[in-house]
């Protein structure tokens, strides 16, 4: 294994409202290269506390694999694209990673490329 770098893999978990806008942005982050898969967990339900009383939904959750050099990013354009007013975004980097897992992650997720799908489609090669 790997320790955490740059390079090395970092997740992002966050809840969506359904499983339409959960696929739809999580295709869009794939097509943007942010990130190299989205598992979509399916229902969870949710207890809380939003503004000042408790509360439940249920809700779709979704964890997605980036590189830490694309964490930020990801975060960034999830929060951007989500349906919540104040969605729960939350990032973290892998303190170790599979190697092979490492290099998938890196081959689809470059900043550099237009697109991770088009460096899946050619095995990362140009």
């Amino acid at each position: 294994m790997t320790k955490a770098s740059g390079e090395s893999a970092a997740l992002i978990w966050c809840p969506f409202p359904d499983r339409e806008s959960a696929r739809s942005i999580a295709g869009a982050l794939l097509d943007e290269g942010l990130v190299a898969c989205a598992n979509i967990i399916g229902e969870v339900e949710s207890l809380f506390i939003w503004q000042g009383a408790r509360d439940s939904a249920c809700e779709t959750g979704v964890l997605f694999k980036t590189t830490a050099a694309r964490l930020d990013a990801a975060v960034s354009r999830l929060g951007r694209l989500h349906p919540y007013d104040t969605p729960a975004i939350l990032g973290w980097r892998a303190d170790a990673v599979w190697p092979a897992t490492s290099a998938w992650l890196g081959a689809i997720t470059q900043p550099e490329t237009q697109s991770g799908v088009a460096a899946a489609k050619t095995g990362g090669k140009e």
